[in-house]
This record gives structure tokens, sequence and C-alpha cells, in this order.
């Protein structure tokens, strides 16, 4: 009697507390307090000092730290947009979500997983200010602090085993401070190439899950719990320095960076046509690149040869393999007047296959107007051989991805040699005695470069670059920058004067690949200019 009285006693016991906890647990959720009052609203001045000191979290940032600009404009552009952003992104979050749950479903034996009702309600995230950080970098950092309290209806319908179960989740809560990053900047609709986001600091996410009609969130300890593992689980996936990547454009096709190196090797022309009056003529090659601002290259001079042989070497820098065409166009020297076009063609970049010479004989026209009947006349023929050398595509997608990185020289580049890329950016404070037109000009191994002229700017932006092909690497070299002014008018009285300039050594060009700095101009009260020094060397 006393084993089995014990034990009942025991049962007793268990059936009691289990009932007691389910008793109020659910007296807990549905009873409401009957004495609890709305908050009396009133303006900041009639607060007192403590009043205000416990208020002070909820003051925008912009009021406390002077480096958060004020975004109102922003915030009314999302109260306007909120409901077709809210569909949007209640659409996207779906397809999203489609085949991650059909993964899941199928692993753990789930007839089905449902979005029974999907909106984030009516109140849209509110920023409290943004922090905007300049660099030297084609990049545009920004700190936004959002904060979202929200009225949303999620309710997803799980079936499984027979059973049927509807979960909800209700009044969201989201504090987040993220870094939106755009890089790099271009020179193509929208700007920018890509979208780096990642979180300053663990965001504060909560919310309320409610099951059979009760609010999970309230049983003690699984709040803690739930807040913990979204917090950890984010910030593995976000908290800086991770990042997620969002890619807008094609960088390389963006950026119109060189994808690769042309070598021409003019060798012959036949037959051309008798220009001088003692029967001859005076034969050369020009050389171009279509959407290139380099001049045209040209071979020697052949004198009174209408069978020229030049066997003359060139290479040529390629941005755009699908729309780039070669020109080559022969002319007739004069010592006196104009030199007349003997003739002409062309040849697509598309044509060419990479890494294998090609020998072309190419019929010269008046024109490459097809319905031209002047070029059914004989002209001669030109002789060519091209090969096109591209750079290595994982060295072309690593130079966006690795801040400080370049991508190498093409393959053929001579031993030891490589490309010298110099990148105008912008000058500062340059201001000239008379006028102050700036343009920058830039001057290597007696080659010279300029960008294009602004006019009456003390701040100009280029933004221009230039290409060398060298044959070793400038260890010993110093490159001339120099920014200039022209007047607009008409006039021999001060036509050009100096802005300043700078003579950058390219030793550590050399020894890190890349530099980007500000340089102080000479002669100039505050003048800076701007440049960007990369050294492709040979792979």
């Amino acid at each position: 009697m006393g084993f089995l009285s014990t034990l009942l006693s025991l049962c007793g016991f268990g059936v009691g507390v289990s009932s007691g906890l389910v008793v109020g647990y659910f007296l807990f959720i549905y009873f409401q307090p009957t004495d609890v009052k709305d908050p009396v609203i009133r303006p900041l001045v009639e607060h007192d000092s403590e009043s205000l000191q416990k208020l002070l979290p909820e003051i925008p940032l912009w009021v406390k730290n002077p480096d958060y600009d004020r975004v109102d404009w922003l915030n009314k552009f999302l109260e306007y947009m909120w409901p077709y952003l809210d569909k949007a992104i209640c659409k996207t979050a779906k397809n999203t979500a489609k085949p991650i749950i059909a993964e899941q479903t199928a692993k753990y034996n789930i007839e089905s997983v449902e979005f029974e009702t999907l909106t984030l309600g009516s109140l849209p995230p509110t920023l409290q200010g943004m922090k905007v950080y300049l660099t030297d970098e084609k990049e545009l950092i920004m700190e936004p602090s959002i904060k979202w309290a929200a009225n949303p209806n999620i309710t997803v319908v799980v079936k499984a085993y027979g059973l049927k179960a509807t979960v909800q989740a209700v009044d969201l809560q989201v504090f987040a401070a993220p870094r939106i990053t755009l890089k790099p900047l271009v020179p193509s609709f929208p700007c920018f190439a890509k979208i780096f986001v990642s979180l300053m600091e663990k965001p504060h996410v909560d919310f309320g899950l409610k099951l059979l009609g009760a609010d999970l969130m309230s049983i003690p300890g699984l709040y803690r719990f739930v807040q913990d593992i979204i917090k950890d689980q984010v910030a593995s996936m976000y908290l800086w320095p991770k990042t997620h990547e969002v890619q807008i454009l094609d960088p390389t096709k963006a950026m119109q960076r060189p994808v690769g190196i042309l070598h021409v090797k003019v060798l012959r022309a036949v037959k051309l046509r008798k220009k001088d009056l003692l029967g001859a003529s005076d034969p050369y090659v020009k050389l171009k690149l279509t959407e290139s601002k380099l001049p045209s290259k040209k071979t020697t001079v052949k004198h009174k040869n209408l069978n020229p042989e030049w066997n003359q070497e060139f290479t040529m820098v390629i941005k755009d393999l699908e729309s780039q065409v070669l020109e080559l166009s022969v002319y007739d020297w004069e010592q006196i007047g104009k030199h007349e076009k003997m003739g002409m063609n062309v040849v697509p970049m598309k044509e060419l296959t990479p890494d294998e010479p090609k020998v072309l004989t190419l019929t010269l026209l008046k024109s490459m107007d097809p319905n031209d009947v002047s070029n059914d006349k004989e002209r001669g023929q030109i002789m060519v051989e091209l090969t096109y050398k591209p750079f290595k595509e994982d060295d072309l997608t690593k130079d966006f991805q690795e801040s400080g990185t370049v991508q190498k020289a093409p393959e053929g580049t001579p031993p030891g040699g490589g490309v010298l890329v110099v990148i105008v950016h912008e000058a500062q404070d340059v201001e000239g005695k008379h006028h102050t037109n700036p343009y920058a000009r830039i001057i290597f191994r007696g080659e010279e470069r300029k960008t294009k002229h602004i006019k009456k700017n003390r701040d100009p932006r280029w933004e221009e670059e230039f290409l060398f092909m060298l044959d070793e690497p400038p260890v010993n070299d110093r490159l001339h920058a120099e920014v200039l002014s022209t007047s607009s008018r008409i006039g021999l009285l001060h036509p050009k004067e100096s802005l300043g300039y700078v003579d950058i050594s390219l030793s550590d060009v050399v020894s890190n690949k890349r530099i980007n700095e500000k340089f102080h101009l000479i002669d100039s009260k505050n003048g800076r200019i701007q440049i960007e020094l990369e050294w492709r060397e040979a792979s």
C-alpha cells in the first residue's frame, strides 16, 4: 500500500504541475490588465531633464551626431512608394523562398509549406539619419540608421503527417545599421557596377509568433533564445567585414577597361595606283582602332614604290572586342600639300581568334560605303598579320573584386615588360592668374597625352585613362603631370598658362603594382591632382 500511495502521489503531482502551467500560460496570454492607460504625449519643451535623458536613444542620429545627415525626403519617398514596394518585396521573397522550402520539405518529409498571407503592413522603415564617406577610390559608402516598427501579416501553413498548423508573424521591429557601398563607379547608367551590403553591428529583431492563437514568444526563455539565434545567424553572414554582394553591371564592360592587346604586323602592299606625275607613289599605312582616343600609328614612307614591303610591328590596346574595328588606310606622302588617300579597309576585332596569328589580304577600297561605285576600281591590296592576345579572365575578374590588385599584362608582352596605366581623376584648388580653363597633360618617355578641357572650373574632374606599352618596368622613370589653362578668347595675350605640375617617381608603382594618391602641384598655392597609376606586368 505504501508503494502504491507513493506512486499515485507522484502521478498527481505531475498532472497538477502540468495542468497548472498550461492554465497559467493561457491566463497570461488571454487576460490583459484593465488598468493600462494610454500614454500622455507632450512636446519636448515640457519634459524635465530626467525624462529627456530617457528619451535620448529615440532621438534621430542627425540631432545627436553632426556627421549624420537628415534624409526626410527619402523617408517621404518611402512613405509614398511603400504600397508598391511592399508588393514587390513580398513577390521577390516568395520566389526566393520557394526553392529553399521545396528542399527542406523533402528533407524532413513535410507535405507542404505555403504562405497563406504575406504583407509587410502599412508602416514603412524610417531612416534616422545617414552618414556618407568620401574616399579616393571609385566608390560611394553610405551608412544609414534604420528603424522599422512594422505591422506585418505573415501567415504560413505547414502540413505534415496529416496535420495542419498555422503560424503567424506579427509586430515586427528591426533596428539595424548597415553599410552600403556602391563600387566601382562607372560611366554607364546606373553609374555603379556592384552593391556591397554589410552590418556594422548585430541587428535588433523583435517579433511575435502566434501558434493556435497564442504568442509563442511569451514562453519564458524562448524569446531570448530566438533573439540570440537570429543575431548570430545574421552576424555570421553579413556582420562587417563580411558583405553581401549584388552585381548590377558587368564591371569589365561598364568600366571599359582593356580586354587585351592587338599585335599588328604590316607586311606589304601590291599593285598600288600611281599618284605621282612620274608614274609612282610614296605610300605609307595609317592604323587606328575605332572608339580609341589614342593617336593613329604610322609606318615608314616607301618612296617611289607601288609594291612596298614594310614588315613593321605595332601593338594596340583593345577595350571592346565586339564593337571595335581596326582601320587600315594607305596614303601617298606629299612633301608639300595634303597627303592623298589611296585606299582603305577594316577588320572587326570580333572576327579574330584569341592567341592565333591571322594573315589577311585586304582589297583597298575608296570607302566602306557598300553603295559607293568608286569601290569597283582597282586600288591594290594590303597584307597584314593580326594576333589578339586577351587578358586572362581570372585576372580581369580579380581586378574588380580585390582593391589594390591589378590584372596581368597579356601574353605576348615582351618578357619583363607590361602596361603602365595612368588614370587622371581630378584636380582641386587650381587657379590661374588670367583664366582657369584647366586640362591635364601627361608626359612619359617623350609621349604626350592630354585630357579634355573644362571651362571655368577650379576643381575639374576628368576621369580619363591613358596606357603606355613598355618593354621593361619603369623603375628609374618619372612621370610628368601638369595642369594647364588655355584662354577661351581669341587673342595673343596670355593664351596659355601653367597651373602647377608634379614629377612622379614610378619605382613605387612597380613595387606596389598600384598607387592612388593626391599630389601637391608645384608652382601652385593650394592645387592638388589625383592620379591613379597601375603597373600590369607580363604573366
